[in-house]
C-alpha cells in the first residue's frame, strides 16, 4: 500500500512537470516604461511587455490593412511594416489594400472586407475618411477597427493612433541647426494640421536652440502623397538659400541628393533613399501599438481605447535612427550635444513641447 502511494506520487509529479514544459513560452518586446516621480520630473525605466499566451495559442488571427495613400508613402508604410513583422511571428495572417484614396472609396473597402473576410481587425489611417470609417465600424462591432485618426475613440471598437515623433524631430532640428551654413533651413511638410505642426514646431525649436540666427522656411503642399509637389517645394526652398532640408513628406530628399545637400527623413529610417546625404530620421514604430492590440483581440479584453502612449519614446513608439555613414562627416560637438539632448528626453530630464499651432512660413 505504502509502495502504491508513492507510484502514485511520482506520477502526478511527472504529469505536472509535463503540463509545465508544454505550456507555451510567451514573447517578449522590450518597450520603455514612464514612472511619474513627482510633476516636475519624469524617470524611464526598461520592463518586459509580453505577447501574452493567449495570443499565442489563438494566432494566427485576421487582420486587415486598409490605405488611403500607396504603401510607399512612409507613414502608412509604418503601419504596414509592424503588421508585416506580426504575420513573420506567426501571431495574425495578414492582407492590405492600399492608394483607397478619399473620394469615398474607403467605406466601399471597408464594408466588403467586413462582410465577406470577417477579419479580426482592421488597421488604417482614418485621416480624411474618418466618417467612412466609424460609420463602418459602428456595423461591425465584432471587429476590431484600429486608425490612425486626430479625433477621439468610438465605442464600442474604433480605437485611434497617431505618431508622436515630436521629440525626435526635436533633435533633427538641433542638427539642422549646427550643419547649416547658410542659415537657412527648409521644410516640406503635408497638411498643416496638429499631426503635422507638432513635428514641424518641434524641429523649428531644436533648430533655434543650436542656432538661434538660422531661418527656417516652411512649405506645405496639401496632399499627403504628391513627391513630385515636395520636391518642387524643396527645390524653391533650395533656391531661397536653404542648404539643409527635413523631408517631412517623401520626394524631399530626393531634391536635397541631387543638390548634395543635407536632408532629413521622416516616419522611418530614409537613410537608404540617399545614404550620403541622409543625416538622420525622425522614426515611428507601430510595433509597440499592434502587438498590444494583437493581445487584447486575442484575450478577448479589445475595446475602444486611445493608444497614444504606445507611440511615444517612453514606449519605443518613437526614437532617431541611426546616422548610418553620415556619422563621420559630422561635427563631433553637435553629435555630443544631440545625444546628450537625447538621453535626456529618455530620462524625463527635458520635455519637448507639444505645439500644434500651423508654424509660420518663415521662422
Amino acid at each position: 500500500m505504502f509502495k502504491r502511494s508513492i507510484l502514485v506520487v511520482l506520477m502526478i509529479s511527472l504529469l505536472l512537470v509535463a503540463v509545465q514544459c508544454a505550456a507555451p513560452t510567451p514573447q517578449v518586446e522590450k518597450v520603455i516604461e514612464t514612472v511619474v516621480v513627482t510633476q516636475e520630473v519624469v524617470v524611464t525605466k526598461e520592463v518586459q511587455v509580453e505577447v501574452t499566451p493567449e495570443a499565442v495559442e489563438a494566432g494566427p488571427l485576421a487582420a486587415f490593412g486598409a490605405f488611403a495613400t500607396p504603401i510607399e508613402e512612409p507613414w502608412d508604410g509604418v503601419i504596414n511594416s509592424a503588421l508585416l513583422a506580426a504575420e513573420a511571428d506567426g501571431l495574425i495572417e495578414y492582407e492590405y489594400t492600399d492608394d483607397i484614396g478619399y473620394a469615398g472609396d474607403m467605406e466601399r473597402v471597408l464594408r466588403e472586407v467586413a462582410e465577406q473576410q470577417k477579419p479580426d481587425m482592421i488597421f488604417g489611417d482614418a485621416f480624411g475618411n474618418e466618417e467612412a470609417v466609424r460609420r463602418v465600424a459602428a456595423e461591425y462591432p465584432e471587429i476590431a477597427f484600429v486608425f490612425g485618426s486626430g479625433l477621439s475613440p468610438s465605442e464600442p471598437n474604433v480605437s485611434v493612433f497617431d505618431n508622436w515623433i515630436h521629440e525626435p524631430a526635436y533633435l533633427l532640428g538641433m542638427l539642422a541647426g549646427g550643419l547649416t551654413e547658410s542659415n537657412t533651413i527648409g521644410v516640406v511638410g503635408g497638411y498643416p494640421v496638429p499631426e503635422v505642426n507638432r513635428i514641424v514646431n518641434a524641429f523649428v525649436a531644436g533648430a533655434k536652440n543650436v542656432n538661434p540666427d538660422a531661418t527656417i522656411l516652411v512649405t506645405f503642399i496639401n496632399s499627403w502623397f504628391d513627391p513630385a509637389a515636395a520636391k518642387e517645394a524643396a527645390l524653391a526652398q533650395i533656391d531661397a538659400g536653404a542648404d539643409v532640408l527635413y523631408a517631412e513628406r517623401f520626394g524631399v530628399i530626393e531634391a536635397a541628393a541631387e543638390n548634395e545637400l543635407w536632408a532629413f527623413g521622416n516616419m522611418s529610417d530614409q537613410n537608404e533613399l540617399a545614404p550620403e546625404n541622409v543625416v538622420s530620421s525622425a522614426v515611428w514604430n507601430m510595433n509597440p501599438t499592434v502587438r498590444y492590440v494583437i493581445n487584447q483581440v486575442a484575450s478577448g479584453a479589445y475595446t475602444s481605447q486611445d493608444l497614444k502612449d504606445f507611440s511615444m519614446v517612453a514606449k519605443g513608439g518613437a526614437s532617431l535612427a541611426s546616422f548610418h555613414a553620415t556619422e563621420d562627416k559630422l561635427p563631433s560637438d553637435l553629435l555630443d550635444m544631440v545625444r546628450e539632448r537625447e538621453e535626456q528626453i529618455k530620462a524625463g530630464l527635458f520635455r519637448v513641447d507639444i505645439d500644434e499651432a500651423q508654424p509660420e512660413a518663415v521662422n
